[in-house]
């Protein structure tokens, strides 16, 4: 039994405590334009916002640390961190990658600023993901169809896709993830699906069964996906679904893990950041 109004939902396994509007700034207002969320090694979340400034960072504990990317940033669109818990924010209009630091210095960029490039990149990306050697991967979904494949340096190693519905053919690739079996997870957000591929981008196959896929991340258990049922699937690595549940009202448009096995929702409407925290074992019985 559950106290009365406790939000309880179950991935798999693994049964979570919702807890809406998790984070909060100084005085208890709300985050503005809640885009996506990426948390880094140490548990530090990431929350981005359409508007500047773009970033809003918490420590695991929901307590308020600082801004990076004050009037940086044009569109702010996704997030992720790297290996080297590097912070790279997608400037969608603005047609560009942008790396910070945990302190918020710039580290790098990809794509000229203001310059779109149809087939090239960029043209409105929407995500970015790395593969443990360093490489990464952009899905370029508004202005193009197109992955992209950068090396470390971030030298262009080539680009895949185009318009359409068939293998390799996108209608707004709107998220991207390398999973532990090195192979690329592009979620189709208008195909309603998810295509998978190696790391040259030769289609491997795709898992449907979502509809208008928004964001995706692997756990220890599989590769979540959130959609706008609204709701969060979670497939195994073989693409079945292992899980779902509906953590937050109208979609996660973002969705991270942490390494203590929470995970966060990034929802636009309401503009909120809710976190999911797993139950320990004893209370799953």
């Amino acid at each position: 039994m559950t106290a009365m109004g406790e939000w309880i939902v179950v991935l798999g396994t693994r049964r979570y405590r919702v807890q809406p509007s998790w984070a909060c700034l100084p005085g208890g207002g709300p985050l503005e334009a809640l885009s996506q969320v990426a948390v880094d090694s140490s548990g530090r979340v990431y929350a981005l916002q359409r508007t500047d400034p773009p970033v809003r960072v918490f420590e695991p504990d929901g307590r308020y640390v600082m801004t990076i990317g004050d009037g940086l940033i044009l569109d702010s669109h996704g997030i992720a961190v790297d290996p080297q818990d590097r912070i790279w924010v997608a400037d969608r209009d603005a047609h560009q990658l942008v790396a910070f630091d945990r302190d918020g210095h710039v580290l790098a960029r990809l794509g000229d600023r203001g310059e779109p490039r149809l087939e090239l990149p960029f043209n409105h990306p929407t995500d970015v993901a790395f593969a443990a050697d360093g490489e990464i991967y952009v899905s370029d979904g508004y202005g193009n169809a197109r992955v992209h494949r950068f090396a470390p340096d971030g030298r262009h190693l080539g680009s895949w896709g185009e318009p359409g519905r068939g293998p390799a053919q996108f209608s707004t690739p709107h998220a991207v993830w390398v999973d532990n079996r090195d192979r690329v997870l592009v979620a189709d957000r208008e195909n309603d699906r998810i295509q998978v591929f190696d790391r040259e981008g030769r289609f491997l196959t795709m898992w449907d069964d979502v509809y208008r896929p928004m964001d995706i991340f692997e756990t220890p258990e599989g590769v979540l996906v959130s959609d706008q049922v609204p709701r969060v699937t979670l497939f195994d690595h073989d693409g079945q679904v292992a899980g779902r549940c509906r953590p937050v009202l109208n979609g996660a448009h973002g969705i991270w893990g942490s390494p203590d096995g929470s995970i966060y929702c990034a929802e636009m409407i309401p503009s909120r950041l809710t976190r999911l925290d797993p139950l320990p074992a004893a209370a799953e019985g």
